[in-house]
């Protein structure tokens, strides 16, 4: 029988399993005794659910005694990543990007709540931020995710803005829902976010939506870079060719060639401002 307050098909067993390979990715290697600390729970439990866990191949125990995940969790967190055809798609325009500006170029994807990356072409300067394919970021502090943010319906960007979790990730980053609200207005005036170290400091990006089939701002491609690489004359430059470029995967992945005025979710054009 469920737990009171907990939905009649919550599965209990199954949630700490879940929990346990959460705990794991984050902590790298755990005991028994330590994981059955975090789920307030014993230790011959925990051992029972970690010994389950290897035996269907996503744990391994260390000479040391703690046990880890193996390869097993990366494998499905890549056939996941495989799922997403826009990869393909997009791949050799990140490279373009790349090649054209010699900075980190990254593909993001709108999961609703935050910014997922599912590409990226690295720098081959040795000053970079490397973010791993797959991790998430909050929306309200990245380039990624203001693009995406921009073009969102109102009702919908307002649901966001009222639902969102404000941490300072920086001392620049916007953590006022109003200030925000005023920087998006620019954004979609321009066409473009720029993240001006707000996610990290000494980190500057700029960023511009992709469109679905549905019109709907589903990703968004970056440049990112440290700032003293990422002058105001390299950010314009690198505007005026990411914003024609997001526009032909727009129209590749089946974005709408005629497109109407019912929501703010216009397609910017390259030389700033939205299409009409």
């Amino acid at each position: 029988m469920p737990s009171k307050g907990e939905k009649y098909y919550f599965v209990a067993s199954l949630a700490k399993g879940l929990r346990i390979v959460e705990l794991l990715a984050a902590n790298r290697e755990m005991s028994a005794s330590k994981i059955a600390g975090h789920l307030n729970t014993s230790r011959a439990a925990s051992h029972r659910f970690l010994t389950t866990l290897r035996d269907l191949g996503y744990v391994e125990k260390t000479e040391e005694g703690r046990f880890r995940l193996t390869f097993k969790i990366v494998e499905l967190g890549m056939q996941k990543l495989d799922g997403f055809e826009i990869r393909h798609t997009v791949h050799p325009f990140l490279q373009e990007m790349a090649c054209t500006f010699g900075e980190t170029v990254n593909l993001g994807h709108w999961d609703g709540n935050a910014i997922v990356h599912l590409d990226k072409i690295n720098s081959t300067e040795i000053l970079r931020l490397d973010v791993g394919l797959g991790a998430m970021a909050p929306a309200y502090c990245t380039g990624l995710g203001k693009a995406v943010l921009a073009f969102l319906p109102d009702l919908e960007l307002e649901d966001f803005l009222g639902s969102v979790k404000w941490v300072a990730m920086s001392p620049k980053t916007i953590t006022n829902p109003e200030k925000l609200k005023a920087e998006i207005k620019q954004i979609r005036e321009r066409g473009y976010a720029i993240d001006d170290e707000e996610l990290s400091l000494g980190l500057r990006c700029v960023a511009a939506p992709v469109f679905d089939y549905k019109n709907r701002p589903t990703y968004a491609l970056s440049v990112s870079g440290p700032t003293q690489r990422m002058s105001e004359e390299k950010i314009h430059a690198i505007q005026l060719k990411l914003l024609p470029l997001c526009r032909q995967i727009s129209r590749k992945i089946g974005a709408p060639e005629n497109r109407t005025n019912n929501s703010v979710n216009r397609q910017p054009n390259p030389e700033g401002g939205n299409e009409p």
